[in-house]
């Protein structure tokens, strides 16, 4: 979803994407995330618990942030070379850890 929500923004600076509508980049950006889809909806079915998987609907939504959030810092410090990484992002994501811990903790 980071790409789909966030790479279009650098489709101006590729030959193929300079001259892209709204439209168009709304229907790639819809093919992305459809492909995303495609695995997240039957990883959450898998895993949860009441379908015989290991985690709690909590759980599941805890670690799919978590993912999400990691995967977007690498995207915007790869992608957007302007982007920097601070010391209130560092505690940002221990405080995600510590959020990660207690919400696993039985």
């Amino acid at each position: 979803m980071t790409f789909a929500w966030y790479g279009h923004l650098k489709f101006k600076d590729m030959n193929w994407g300079k001259n892209l509508g709204l439209v168009a980049i709304i229907m790639i950006s819809w093919g992305i995330a459809l492909f995303e889809y495609t695995l997240q909806v039957p990883a959450n079915r898998i895993g949860y618990k009441e379908n015989g998987g290991p985690f709690s609907l909590l759980e599941l939504k805890v670690m799919q942030e978590v993912i999400t959030l990691v995967v977007f810092v690498l995207f915007s410090l790869v992608f957007f070379k302007t982007e920097t990484f601070r010391w209130n992002h560092l505690l940002g994501f221990i405080f995600l850890i510590l959020a990660v811990y207690f919400v696993f903790k039985k």
